[in-house]
């Protein structure tokens, strides 16, 4: 177990902890040195914070600490739901307080979000309107199609395409897959053709998205006012209509607050699928909203399409039962990477 993790174990048990009174706690098991650094370490990456100067500093876990702190997959959902200790529960002090002022990203993967965006800027420049066109088409077949995917649709990339662009149907595959593939290419040319509308976002432009994506599916629209659960979790959103209003009100009001362009993309994805506000296609409104942001402020969109949809719905739920955000920043990242490098 490395250095860092003993630390934060020990501070688990015994908050406001001296660093000697950590090095002791640890039975000398590392130098004094090493504990030192590594507390500068956990305070950099804000997983600790520190009372006092000098000799007499003293450590407690960040509130913020479940949010990033890496959690190994493998291990974590090696256990059965059943065995997993979660929140079972909504969070109703993560909107209002502990997301308030917290940065969602270190300066480090800022640097590289920033240099890919100035990439994206760059390559955009040099594009005739025809050709920026043809790239936010094939970039909204692959959204289209990995949205769809990770929701258990079965079409393949190349029926999507053809489906899309020739309205050609795929044999052996149920009609609400076809619709649903539709509605999404639906949803996609609404933000593009209407960038500025999504430059603030309201309950009243979320709920527009999900009446889009759900068209012709049998899916209630608006706010849920009936009870929901989630496949391969304990967590259980909240229930009441009034409550999930007001929750979504708190979404859009963090979002609308924040002036970085990635955090109110990565807030828009896991808030809006973590709220379940909607009977069904929560996470398509999630993935569609985040979209709507970054190609309202001129971003590159992310089109998912390298992600594999078990890690998606693995980081989503660890969202859901720790609040943790770690496995699905690395995807957001992953995934902004890859559309820049493969996109316009």
């Amino acid at each position: 177990m490395e250095t860092q993790e003993l630390i934060l174990n020990y501070l688990k048990d015994k908050s406001n902890s001296s660093s000697k009174e950590i090095f002791e706690g640890l039975n000398s098991a590392v130098s004094y040195a090493t504990v030192k650094r590594s507390l500068s370490k956990l305070l950099s990456e804000k997983h600790i914070t520190q009372q006092g100067n000098a000799k007499n500093s003293r450590y407690t876990l960040s509130p913020t600490f479940n949010l990033f702190y890496p959690i190994n997959l493998d291990e974590y959902y090696s256990k059965e739901i059943d065995e997993r200790e979660i929140l079972r529960g909504y969070n109703f002090s993560l909107i209002p307080e502990t997301l308030q002022s917290v940065s969602l990203f270190t300066s480090q993967e800022l640097i590289l979000l920033s240099s890919l965006q100035s990439k994206f800027s760059e390559n955009i420049a040099q594009l005739s309107a025809f050709e920026y066109h043809k790239d936010m088409e094939r970039l909204a077949i692959d959204l289209s199609w990995k949205s769809s995917q990770i929701e258990g649709n079965t079409y393949s990339l190349l029926e999507t395409e053809r489906l899309l662009k020739d309205k050609q149907t795929a044999e052996g595959k149920t009609k609400d897959e076809a619709i649903m593939l539709l509605n999404h290419k639906d949803a996609i040319d609404f933000v593009v053709a209407n960038p500025d509308y999504f430059l603030s976002l309201s309950i009243a432009k979320v709920e527009e998205l999900h009446s889009i994506l759900i068209k012709e599916l049998g899916v209630d629209r608006n706010i849920r006012t009936r009870r929901v659960g989630i496949t391969g979790t304990n967590y259980r959103p909240l229930e009441n209509e009034f409550q999930i209003r007001e929750a979504l009100q708190q979404t859009c009001d963090l979002i609308n607050n924040r002036e970085n362009i990635f955090e109110k993309a990565l807030f828009a994805l896991v808030l809006l699928s973590y709220l379940q506000a909607f009977t069904d296609g929560n996470k398509r409104v999630a993935r569609i909203t985040a979209n709507a942001l970054l190609v309202a402020n001129k971003y590159c969109p992310i089109s998912f399409r390298t992600v594999d949809s078990i890690d998606y719905k693995k980081a989503m739920l660890l969202f859901y039962e720790q609040n943790n955000i770690s496995a699905f920043k690395q995807i957001f990242v992953n995934q902004f990477k890859f559309a820049v490098e493969n996109y316009f």
